[in-house]
């Protein structure tokens, strides 16, 4: 409600947008609220916490009860990478959307973060080519949303708890240029992987000329100074042909797949 003499100003219907998990706000309202994980991790208060934290931690399960639910009946599938500022008309987007569709036609379905750029790219490449898009949201403080050609969205709050469905249901991650949340996908999995928290499954960096850097100063540096073994570099493919990813993701699948039959045929 405006003030005694304050002129009330209509809102636009294209006034900027932001979500809260599943949750839409527009206008003034928008302003000021932050996002679920700063209200999590920022929360400074001498003894609310008490009161407050214990409280989250059942909308914490609310999003992996609603992720699972959703993402149950996926079929085998491959998360891909890349950033939100890559532009239409570029390279990447084109890398991108070929990249959805060779993975559409080989089967799997195609999971990005759900917005723009290459996100958005590997998602309509899959979608027009039949295959099933998949898009998992993230709360951010500027609105991003889903775009237009996932089929299956799903809006989180919570960081941890969409990083858990892409390494649940995706059987290998892509990375297109990207980025430092590119770069926080690639690393988490590379640690998952390089500890044994989960089975190896492929980690492919496309676009040779992007991340040759990266693994030339792994390699140079972080190896070099006894900070990883020359075995971990094994654990990332870099390439530039699609079709050496799709070769990849479906030999690993299919061993997968023999693994656990044999595991079936033992009981």
């Amino acid at each position: 409600m405006a003030n005694d003499g304050e002129a009330v100003r209509p809102r636009s219907p294209q006034a900027a947008a932001r979500r809260r998990g599943p949750i839409l706000l527009r206008g003034a309202r928008t302003h000021g609220i932050g996002t679920t994980d700063q209200h999590l991790l920022d929360g400074r208060g001498p003894s609310d916490w008490v009161h407050t934290d214990p409280w989250r931690v059942l909308r914490i399960q609310s999003e992996f009860v609603e992720g699972f639910g959703a993402l149950a009946e996926v079929p085998r599938a491959v998360a891909v990478f890349g950033s939100a500022r890559t532009t239409d008309e570029s390279p990447e987007y084109r890398t991108g959307q070929e990249l959805g569709a060779a993975l559409a036609e080989a089967g799997f379905a195609v999971i990005t973060g759900g917005g723009p750029g290459a996100m958005a790219a590997a998602n309509r490449g899959a979608c027009e080519a039949g295959g099933y898009s998949i898009g998992l949201g993230i709360e951010l403080p500027f609105e991003q949303g889903l775009n237009e050609w996932v089929d299956l969205g799903i809006n989180f709050r919570y960081f941890f708890a969409r990083k858990t469905m892409f390494v649940k249901y995706a059987q290998a991650f892509v990375c297109l240029p990207g980025g430092f949340g590119t770069l926080d996908e690639l690393f988490e999995a590379l640690t998952l992987v390089q500890t044994r928290k989960i089975t190896r499954f492929p980690i492919v960096l496309l676009g040779s000329n992007y991340w040759s850097g990266l693994v030339d100063w792994l390699r140079e540096t972080v190896v070099a100074t006894g900070k990883a073994s020359a075995s971990d570099l094994e654990l990332l493919t870099v390439t530039d042909s699609i079709e050496e990813v799709v070769e990849l993701v479906t030999m690993a699948a299919a061993a997968r797949d023999d693994t656990r039959a044999g595991t079936e045929d033992r009981w």
